[in-house]
């Protein structure tokens, strides 16, 4: 475990800054798989052999190299090859080969650890790296709401937002389409609202680790569907939660542009991972209470006969 972590360790060591809970800023990401991670291997009673251990040090040390060369031009080169393939947003393009790569190296190392098993013993952590890594590619390549299907739902939660303001007595909040205008106690404010600051990307980071999360896990067909089901409602409420705390600042702290975009920088991740997590802490702890349940019965049904 520690010399998969070691690239990540070595990185908010080295280079603090560049972590932040902006998906689309840093590696905060990072340290939210290793979480993942860490959460599937601990307690896991396999023993893996020096040999195997040995064999992942060459990977970790590239994958430290590559972190160390962004520092020395790398990150340059990589700026300047935006343009070439046609890159909207640079910034997401240059954090999106972190997460690639990432990516790679830690599926590498748990091949390496386990072979074929580790789909089965540790997947939500490269799962999330990758699919952070293909949230960032289309931001990249279609930001803003050029990407359709995922900017269709936006205009349904603006207007769910506007009630929600109008329930509350926030302030004056009307919609059109994907673009909010908003009056509070510090004058106006208009905001458009694009499928990343709507959560949609949540959506699907969701779909992919709790996906994961389910596919190892050994309850019936139907109880997965159920509680896929509900996170993706949960999660549809967290991103409601989230653009309302955005109207919300905006209307109750500040219309200064540049306050409310670093609050905005955060405010979806802050909402969206704990509540990732915590809900993948609940499913475990009303699986294992049902499976104890199941063994007592088992038990008992035993003694009798």
């Amino acid at each position: 475990m520690g010399i998969i972590a070691s690239p990540i360790l070595f990185a908010l060591v080295v280079f603090p800054d560049t972590f932040s809970l902006s998906w689309n800023q840093g590696r905060g990401g990072f340290l939210f798989a290793l979480v993942f991670i860490i959460a599937e291997l601990v307690g896991l009673k396999i023993v893996i052999s020096k040999k195997r251990l040995i064999s992942v040090i060459p990977l970790a040390s590239l994958m430290i190299v590559y972190l160390t060369s962004l520092e020395y031009g790398l990150r340059d080169y990589i700026l300047d090859s935006a343009e070439h393939y046609g890159v909207q947003l640079i910034y997401s393009w240059t954090w999106l080969w972190d997460f690639v790569l990432m990516t790679l190296f830690v599926m590498s190392a748990l091949s390496m650890f386990f072979g074929t098993r580790w789909i089965r013993i540790a997947p939500a952590g490269p799962i999330f790296l990758g699919g952070s890594a293909i949230i960032l590619s289309l931001d990249a390549f279609f930001p803003y709401d050029s990407l359709g299907p995922l900017q269709y739902v936006v205009p349904y939660l603006v207007q769910t937002n506007v009630w929600l303001v109008t329930l509350f007595d926030l302030g004056v909040a009307t919609a059109r389409d994907n673009i909010m205008f908003l009056k509070g106690d510090y004058g106006p404010m208009v905001l458009q609202v694009f499928w990343p600051s709507a959560g949609v990307h949540s959506i699907i980071i969701y779909s992919l680790v709790m996906g994961a999360f389910l596919l190892k896990m050994n309850i019936p067909r139907h109880r997965k569907s159920i509680y896929f089901a509900l996170g993706i409602c949960g999660t549809i409420g967290v991103n409601v939660i989230r653009i309302f705390s955005l109207s919300w600042y905006a209307l109750k702290v500040t219309t200064d542009a540049a306050k409310w975009e670093e609050f905005h920088s955060v405010a979806g991740e802050i909402l969206f991972l704990p509540w990732l997590f915590i809900f993948l802490l609940i499913v475990i702890l009303i699986e294992s209470k049902r499976l104890k349940k199941l063994e007592s019965e088992g038990k008992s049904v035993s003694k009798s006969n």
